[in-house]
């Protein structure tokens, strides 16, 4: 006789944030749901998959990342639409936040099917409130462009009234410093998070002069988020 599927879980699309370095912030709601899927969609198959053994989770994993993401979404979509509960997640963090996601979910949306986001990890949320500087109001840049475009965003950024949250690689951090010194001054008021949640995090806080002269000085290492004070601060 076949066996019964479960109806613990409906039919959806469910966003489930990942660790963004230590393996506790993970929720129990988290690690259940991605017990209960049938399949997870994983921006990289053997970085989700290591998450996946560590807490003893044996479940189908896809590729879906930015390079085939746009050719995917209508089929994934019609799948759930069919009946199929599917989990997206990411290396690390929250899908969506400068991560695969947003393609899908807009798909998903476009045909009626029901999305589930949960709560969890986001780098810029510890940067944010760990910086010493306003986070009332703040305005998420994500990544700058490297190239075209990349002065005008800076000088836009740079009259902005609100604290103002920016990624980085660590090879890109000194460059980056060197620039937003040009366009912001080398008094405005910043901090430079990284290695967040990991054994090695260090936030360190001060002027764009002090930070860049701080960090030329020693090796740089992890996901960097820098966090700017506004015009006005």
């Amino acid at each position: 006789m076949e066996k019964k599927k479960s109806n613990t879980v409906m039919s959806k699309l469910y966003l489930v944030p990942t660790p963004i370095g230590n393996l506790e912030d993970i929720t129990l709601r988290a690690l259940r749901i991605l017990k209960e899927v049938d399949v997870i969609l994983a921006e990289d198959t053997r970085t989700s998959g290591n998450l996946l053994k560590h807490f003893g989770i044996e479940k189908k994993i896809q590729a879906h990342h930015q390079h085939n993401e746009h050719l995917t979404v209508q089929h994934i979509a019609g799948r759930i639409a069919n009946g199929e509960n599917i989990a997206l997640v990411t290396d690390a963090g929250t899908p969506g936040i400068s991560d695969p996601g947003f393609l899908l979910v807009r798909e998903c949306v476009k045909a009626g099917v029901e999305i589930e986001c949960l709560p969890g990890p986001t780098a810029f949320v510890p940067a944010l409130v760990n910086s010493g500087l306003p986070c009332d109001r703040f305005y998420f840049e994500g990544f700058l462009p490297q190239k075209k475009g990349r002065q005008t965003r800076l000088q836009f950024l740079a009259t902005l009234d609100c604290t103002i949250v920016l990624y980085e690689s660590p090879h890109r951090l000194i460059k980056a410093l060197e620039q937003l010194k040009e366009v912001f001054g080398a008094e405005r008021k910043a901090s430079v998070s990284r290695e967040l949640t990991k054994m090695f995090e260090e936030t360190k806080r001060g002027t764009l002069q002090e930070l860049q002269t701080y960090f030329e000085s020693k090796m740089v290492k992890g996901e960097i988020v820098i966090v700017l004070a506004g015009a006005d601060f």
